[in-house]
């Protein structure tokens, strides 16, 4: 089943984000109008006025990448505002798309939905099929909720909603603030912080153990606007890279990036989160995509425009 972009109006919900813009970048070179509107205009956890906005703006494709995102430290501090913040955005955006006609919606997930303890790599079956890792359980339980909602509005509606599961993301636009930060782009700030401070060493969490997947936004984007063109069903679909690497070999290669020279150190008291997760990326490929950026050439593109944005983002 195809859908065309074609003279369409295709709203991005989240277009300020580092997924938000990467699909803002790739849908203009395509033959639509894009819609955007940032949260100084519109309050996504307003029902009344979200509802409104969509039945003004009359769009014809909605893709739902708005969301409170954040690493472990994050979640473990504010598990509220992770869970209702997320809860409330996606009910009022993929509900107000119903209510407005919308005919294509794109709801963009996390790895972070699978049990903890999942076989890997973790196929999208694997859903609701054991305990969620503790650390980033009430983010996944708001994402696992927008899931179940796209699929409740497509079998009682028949409305085409579908729904795209991304692996571990980085790219230009990340949050590299050491507090909030997801480890890839943390590690990029504290490798280039030390090199610019002359520090002998830098400290990570864990034990540099755990496995984890990655891929650039761009190929996010990119599987995005596959999904929404040619795929329409009740499943779910992982976006992956197709294979991981141990925190210690990221920050190897992080670190041979930014050039800094000291050690790195282990502080093993704190938590590794789960021990990993590799998703299986097949329904996808058997589609016909597959990403283009592998992970040293993400990593040397992302720092390039890290260096390029480091005193706006300070700013």
């Amino acid at each position: 089943m195809s859908f065309t972009l074609h003279n369409k109006r295709v709203w991005v919900a989240g277009h300020r984000g580092m997924v938000g813009r990467a699909i803002v970048r790739r849908l203009a070179s395509e033959d639509c109008e894009i819609l955007t509107i940032g949260r100084d205009e519109l309050d996504l956890k307003d029902q009344a006025a979200t509802r409104s906005w969509i039945e003004d703006r009359k769009p014809d494709a909605v893709i739902v990448a708005a969301a409170k995102v954040g690493g472990i430290l994050a979640n473990s501090r504010f598990p509220a505002d992770f869970l209702y913040d997320n809860l409330v955005i996606e009910t009022n955006v993929i509900e107000g798309s119903f209510r407005a006609g919308v005919s294509k919606l794109l709801f963009l997930g996390s790895s972070c939905i699978f049990p903890k303890f999942a076989p890997q790599p973790i196929v999208e079956e694997a859903l609701l099929t054991g305990a969620l890792e503790p650390t980033n359980q009430w983010y996944a339980i708001a994402k696992i909720a927008g899931i179940k909602l796209c699929q409740a509005f497509r079998q009682q509606h028949g409305a085409d909603f579908i729904s795209g599961m991304p692996t571990n993301l980085y790219g230009p636009w990340d949050n590299f603030d050491i507090e909030s930060s997801h480890v890839l782009p943390a590690l990029i700030r504290k490798f280039d912080d030390a090199k610019r401070s002359g520090a002998d060493s830098v400290t990570l969490w864990g034990t540099g153990t755990p496995r984890r997947e990655f891929l650039h936004v761009d190929d996010c984007a990119e599987a995005c606007l596959f999904l929404l063109k040619s795929y329409s069903g009740d499943q779910f679909v992982n976006i992956g890279s197709g294979s991981d690497v141990t925190i210690s070999e990221l920050a190897s290669l992080i670190r041979d990036v930014t050039g800094f020279t000291g050690s790195v150190e282990y502080d093993a008291s704190r938590p590794d989160g789960t021990p990993r997760k590799l998703m299986s990326s097949a329904r996808i490929n058997s589609m016909g995509w597959t990403p283009r950026i592998s992970l040293r050439e993400g990593i040397e593109q992302t720092y390039r425009w890290y260096l390029e944005n480091v005193n706006a983002l300070a700013a």
